[in-house]
């Protein structure tokens, strides 16, 4: 089943014409205000938002809902604490084990959201947290290391603003011990804490550097 635009205002809390609440790119005093209380660089954020989402830094596939990406591995994985049986959930939904069909869907995203939306028809904390969530792509299982009460709370947040989205990577990197590699910029260490022990294979740490060149310079 295809959620509408009314579910997810309902879940998401989205935002009545009088809310204040903003859906466009971050601002340079979002950048400015969270790297102070970071205490690191605005172009070291900017850094990892560039390997993270890509240059184009966006967070928002359509307003109210994030960028994903649903990692089938950790919803296999985390399957059994949720007492899912992953045949029957095959059996039901087929299309939550399946490539992201863009053809059928017409964008990755879409794609990506039919499958989260499948799963969430089988368990809604599960799916919730088998995703990548936002401009910095945090899995919805650390809902927990940002500071978050629940699932529910933190795909709220990532579903609010690009600014929630930051503060949400802020708090997951404080509260994770990471804060110190951004400021040192030591992208080696962040990009192994960060993404895992591939990081190498993927080049995260040097095209972390690059993009950190990258904005500095732009700065002068």
């Amino acid at each position: 089943m295809w959620l509408d635009s009314a579910y997810f205002a309902n879940w998401h809390g989205l935002p009545d014409k009088d809310d204040p609440v903003r859906y466009d790119i971050l601002t340079e005093d979002d950048y400015r205000e969270v790297a102070e209380s970071m205490n690191v660089e605005v172009a070291a954020i900017k850094a990892v938002v560039d390997i993270e989402t890509g240059q184009k830094n966006c967070g928002f596939w359509q307003p109210g809902k994030a960028i994903i990406n649903f990692d089938l591995s950790i919803y296999r994985s985390r399957a059994p604490r949720h007492g899912v049986n992953l045949n029957r959930a095959k059996k039901k939904h087929p299309v939550i084990f399946r490539s992201p069909d863009t053809k059928k869907y017409g964008s990755l995203q879409a794609a990506q959201y039919a499958r989260l939306e499948a799963a969430m028809e089988i368990h809604r904390e599960l799916a919730l947290e088998s995703c990548f969530w936002g401009m910095f792509q945090i899995g919805g299982f650390n809902w927990g290391r940002c500071g978050c009460c629940s699932v529910d709370e933190f795909c709220s947040l990532m579903n609010k603003s690009e600014r929630a989205q930051l503060d949400l990577f802020a708090s997951y990197c404080d509260n994770n011990d990471l804060t110190k590699y951004i400021r040192k910029k030591d992208w080696s260490s962040f990009s192994l804490r960060y993404n895992g022990p591939g990081y190498k294979r993927h080049h995260y740490h040097t095209k972390m550097a690059a993009a950190y060149k990258k904005y500095k310079k732009a700065e002068k």
